[in-house]
């Protein structure tokens, strides 16, 4: 198939490119710069020049390609995983997936594209017993940020399944680890745990679900070849609460244990009801319809496997 992605530059986007290319799709990414462009040439990708904030060189860009399927991958997030530049990139995150998002919509639905495929988030299912499926909620009334995330992933979700005469598959992702993300060995998590930054809040009950990038990717692509239009969840056969994958991340990375902080310290932190939030709160997701629809066959989390066989 000839498949278009926009956002090919990110975590996820670069393993997304290489998997396409794999299964001997005919690839087309969309990037601002010619130096990125010939970059993509070099790897055999078709190069589209256009900025998705610039809504008609956008879809002049989606038209010339032609694509039966288009990708969008669109974030702006930062190298640091931190208050400071997480609240720093947060408006220009917002408006590249809501605009941005919404203007490769508009240019794929413009150019007659048949699949529409968007990356979302599995983090936001309402704090209850048990995991969270693709019917379960989002926490709309939560602490600021989280609601603010599940507002946006409610908005850009119903905006693309109920556009018609197109097949819309929003990607509920989990928490990326692997090569070139903040929860790798070289990333920015790692450098905070390692100093004794990254803490347990509370009983550490905070439920995360985790998905190494390349699994993303390989779900991806299944999405776009087999899926079915809807949501789906895409995150590994084992969530776990902070309490356990953070103290088995830093013994992975032979860095100290993980200081613990109250719950009344962390609210009074900046932005302390969101790591309350994510530490106490957040529940782990289901992957079940992605592995009976997708074969979708995860890797176990790294850190976790290799502290077992330790033990």
């Amino acid at each position: 198939m000839k498949i278009f992605v926009a956002g090919g530059t990110g975590a996820i986007g670069r393993p997304t490119l290489d998997q396409l290319l794999a299964r001997g799709h005919n690839v087309v990414a969309l990037t601002r710069t010619q130096e990125r462009a010939q970059s993509l040439a070099a790897q055999g990708i078709e190069p589209a020049i256009a900025d998705v904030f610039d809504f008609e060189s956008l879809k002049a860009a989606v038209i010339r390609a032609q694509p039966e399927v288009v990708i969008e991958q669109l974030t702006a997030l930062p190298r640091t995983y931190t208050r400071e530049s997480m609240n720093a990139t947060a408006a220009l995150n917002a408006r590249i997936r809501s605009e941005g998002g919404a203007n490769v919509l508009a240019a794929a639905k413009a150019a007659g594209v048949r699949r529409f495929l968007k990356q979302s988030m599995a983090f936001w299912g309402i704090p209850g017993t048990g995991l969270a499926d693709e019917e379960t909620p989002l926490s709309l009334d939560a602490s600021p940020a989280v609601a603010a995330d599940a507002r946006l992933v409610t908005e850009t979700e119903h905006r693309l399944l109920e556009t018609s005469n197109l097949e819309g598959i929003a990607l509920r992702y989990g928490f990326f680890y692997g090569p070139g993300t903040w929860f790798n060995s070289d990333g920015d998590v790692a450098q905070q745990v390692r100093q004794q930054q990254f803490p347990i809040v509370g009983n550490g009950e905070g439920v995360w679900s985790w998905l190494h990038v390349e699994d993303a990717a390989i779900a991806t692509v299944a999405a776009a070849e087999q899926g079915n239009p809807g949501i789906y969840l895409i995150a590994n056969d084992r969530p776990l609460a902070v309490r356990e994958w953070l103290p088995a991340f830093a013994q992975w990375l032979n860095a100290p244990p993980p200081p613990q902080i109250s719950v009344e310290d962390a609210l009074q932190m900046e932005g302390g009801a969101n790591a309350v939030y994510y530490g106490t709160q957040m529940r782990g997701v289901s992957n079940a319809k992605a592995k009976r629809e997708l074969n979708f066959q995860p890797r176990p989390l790294e850190w976790v496997v290799d502290t077992a066989w330790k033990s």
